[in-house]
């Protein structure tokens, strides 16, 4: 039997025998779902998380994480790939064919750029490999939230467009060329960022920022692999432009020219096939690693 623990306050924490961690009932940041078959990568992401006011619900395996979305109601669920039972993969497909908006970020060691497309397919928000700083995958869950939970006190944001290309943020909508375009949430948030400020060059950097709340070094592939996704659900006239070296812009002028790849083999600050990433991608300390 694990021997109690003790978290911040005077709550009693200790694995259950379905993976649960006990913590606060009401904090202030609310629940995070944790679904991991890694103890000990579990219990450090719970430390961090219940440091910064998150209570956490851990579940070690694909069902009974999916059957914790509905009973625990959580603001954000971190998730493993390779997982008993029913991996992430599906469990983010199941959650997303429900209807289920609740933002996930996967949390995986598979870091091969198949893998993240298609998590980010699925519908996942966000994709972070092992080994990773626990503090970084906090700042992650908070930049997620901030971006998905609404501010109460500011009105609908009018519709924005671009050519044929209408982003309705209200709505959560993409109208393009006359025909809807189903995006994620991550991806949305990208468009809706790039419409707003069409016409101008936004480097990886800055979107990474804006779009994701990261205010440290991080990998700058995520863009590009995000970008790619939007291209490709829009199709051959989407009015994203590659600035080599620099990064993205949204200009209906450029749509329907010469392919414009979100990635050119050898060119400086330009991701390759391979991913690499840009100048100035400087990885963070690793903390936690794991399959």
């Amino acid at each position: 039997m694990a021997r109690p623990r003790t978290c911040l306050g005077d709550a009693s924490v200790g694995p259950t025998a379905k993976g649960d961690w006990l913590t606060p009932e009401h904090p202030s940041k609310g629940t995070v779902l944790l679904v991991e078959d890694e103890a000990s990568i579990a219990d450090l992401v719970r430390l961090y998380l219940e440091r910064d006011g998150f209570r956490v619900v851990w579940r070690t395996d694909g069902p009974s994480g999916l059957a914790a979305v509905d009973a625990e109601r959580p603001r954000l669920v971190l998730l493993d790939l390779m997982l008993p039972g029913m991996d992430g993969f599906e469990v983010t497909r199941a959650l997303r064919q429900r209807g289920g908006r609740v933002p996930i970020i996967v949390v995986t060691a598979r870091e091969e750029e198949a893998d993240r497309v298609l998590g980010l397919e699925l519908g996942a928000d966000d994709y972070v490999t092992k080994p990773f700083s626990p503090r970084e995958l906090v700042a992650r869950v908070k930049a997620v939230l901030r971006r998905t939970d609404p501010d109460p006190e500011s009105g609908p944001e009018p519709p924005l467009h671009l050519g044929s290309l209408t982003v309705d943020p209200a709505r959560h909508e993409v109208v393009f060329e006359g025909r809807p375009v189903q995006l994620t949430a991550r991806e949305f948030e990208l468009l809706s960022y790039l419409v707003r400020n069409r016409g101008l060059v936004l480097t990886r950097d800055q979107i990474l920022e804006r779009v994701w709340g990261y205010s440290f070094p991080a990998d700058t592939r995520t863009v590009d692999v995000h970008i790619r996704q939007l291209r490709s659900k829009l199709g051959d006239h989407a009015p994203i432009v590659t600035i080599r070296g620099v990064g993205y812009k949204a200009d209906d002028r450029g749509a329907g020219g010469a392919p414009d790849p979100a990635g050119t083999p050898g060119q400086a600050g330009t991701p390759g096939p391979a991913g690499t990433s840009s100048p100035g991608s400087t990885p963070g300390p690793t903390a936690a690693g794991g399959g």
